[in-house]
């Protein structure tokens, strides 16, 4: 019987001046299962492009010569079919947002991850995106489909979000996104986005809490010509960016009083003026707040304006923390544990029980950020394709464990403090674990990992 052809891989062009980027998306697209083509400039891409067939174009915004925006456009119009995502550092968000107007497909702010470039190109190449064969075209509006099991989806809270989710995203009003650092605050935003009827336009986040208090109000209002010592010409702001689209206020917790009140007069008038103007501009956007602050306890006590935060829970979500939906642990891990098992080149690694009842009785104090990070050391530290509970690596201890370690002693290390703890804990009970375990909060699972860990001999001891 003759064998099946190969399904021939897609090819993507790559252009950046940055051998760096370069090497980190060739290794990205290859682990995908994706043929790469790497230019050192936009010149150099366009020869490429005349000799190779090409599925995807993947250029850097800023570059010498005719950079990414001269790039666009010859692909615009000489290629119309073919699609392609801008990269953009923070600070030329503006240029990649006027890019998606001019016929790039989307755009990506560096640092990028791995993991949601491949399901960006994915999703282009697989047609869930729709290229227009007019060059000024922007992405095929319509909600895309929340993928639940990314998120866990087991727990009635994250069930819940989701269902408030799909009511509030179709509509245009203002939400109040709550949820500690590392909940998904900012990925829940962008499902709402992409569910709404602005998902064609813009979606532009604006971090309030990395932002200088001093360079905040020109980052979001803008600023004319000779305004202040430094403004050597007119700059759009980032609220006006974000007109036809959605504006997230990251940490909105963090910002001035000064900035409170400026934000209050937009939220009211929907309109902005630049620093340095005097002209009033209208802007159509919806506005999502982010936030692991406690707004309501800093209304009173005085540090947030109340006729603000009331502007900005019109719906209030709270994104809940790992530790309040541990169920949903095993899901996610499984997911991240093929995504990075995919993107080293590896077979998906496989996670013993042990090392998975550790993660459960973990209290996760950076929820699923933190997961994430540990199960990528995991799946790189593992051998054999078999991840054991030594490579994961989780700080702080277990908080039950901690505590009793800190009475043991704070001036020894942690390993040893939480043995001394462990074997405090064993002598209370006379050495029988499940006791032990008790004692500590923790699972059987758990103290039997330990006890293994730190070679101690209950047997002999009883």
């Amino acid at each position: 019987m003759a064998r099946a052809a190969a399904t021939p891989k897609r090819t993507i062009l790559v252009v950046d001046d940055d051998e760096s980027i370069l090497e980190v998306l060739d290794a990205r697209l290859s682990a995908g299962g994706y043929a790469t083509l790497s230019a050192r400039s936009a010149e150099k891409g366009l020869e490429l492009l005349e000799r190779t067939p090409v599925d995807l174009v993947i250029s850097d915004m800023r570059m010498p010569g005719m950079g990414g925006k001269g790039l666009l456009e010859k692909v615009a119009t000489e290629r119309p079919n073919l699609p392609v995502i801008m990269l953009t550092a923070y600070g030329t968000i503006p240029d990649a947002v006027a890019s998606v107007k001019t016929g790039a497909v989307d755009y990506m702010t560096k640092p990028f991850e791995g993991e949601e470039l491949l399901a960006r190109v994915g999703s282009i190449l697989n047609g869930s995106v729709r290229i227009s064969a007019q060059p000024s075209a922007r992405p095929a509006p319509g909600p895309a489909p929340v993928d639940r099991r990314l998120w866990g989806g087991k727990s009635q809270s994250m069930k819940r979000l989701f269902d408030l989710i799909e009511k509030v995203a179709p509509t245009d009003v203002t939400v109040l996104i709550n949820g500690e650092s590392g909940t998904g605050k900012e990925k829940v935003s962008r499902i709402i986005h992409e569910r709404s009827h602005r998902a064609s336009g813009p979606f532009v986040v604006v971090d309030c809490g990395s932002t200088p208090a001093g360079l905040l109000e020109s980052e979001l209002f803008g600023h004319v010509k000779g305004s202040f010592t430094h403004a050597v010409r007119d700059k759009r702001g980032l609220i006006e960016e974000a007109s036809g689209g959605t504006l997230l206020l990251d940490e909105i917790g963090n910002i001035s009083s000064e900035m409170q009140t400026r934000l209050l007069r937009f939220l009211q008038e929907r309109t902005i003026r630049r620093i340095g103007d005097t002209k009033e501009i209208s802007i159509d956007c919806r506005v999502l707040a982010a936030t692991n602050a406690d707004l309501q306890a800093m209304v009173k006590e005085g540090s947030f304006r109340e006729d603000l935060y009331f502007r900005l829970k019109v719906i209030t979500m709270v994104v809940p923390p790992l530790r309040e939906r541990k169920e949903d642990i095993p899901a996610l891990t499984q997911r991240f544990v093929e995504a990075f098992s995919k993107a080293n080149g590896m077979p998906t690694v496989t996670i013993t029980d042990e090392a998975m009842q550790i993660l459960m009785d973990y209290s996760w104090p950076g929820n699923v950020r933190e997961l994430k990070h540990v199960i990528e050391a995991g799946v790189v530290l593992s051998s054999g394709g078999i991840m054991q509970p030594e490579d994961l690596h989780l700080e702080p201890m277990d908080e039950p464990i901690a505590a009793a370690a800190q009475e043991a002693g704070t001036a020894l290390s942690l390993d040893e403090s939480e043995k001394r703890a462990i074997l405090r804990a064993l002598e209370q009970s006379n050495w029988v674990q499940k006791d032990a375990a008790d004692v500590l909060g923790i699972s059987r699972r758990a103290i039997h990992y330990k006890v293994k860990k730190y070679g101690i001999d209950v047997h002999r001891r009883r």
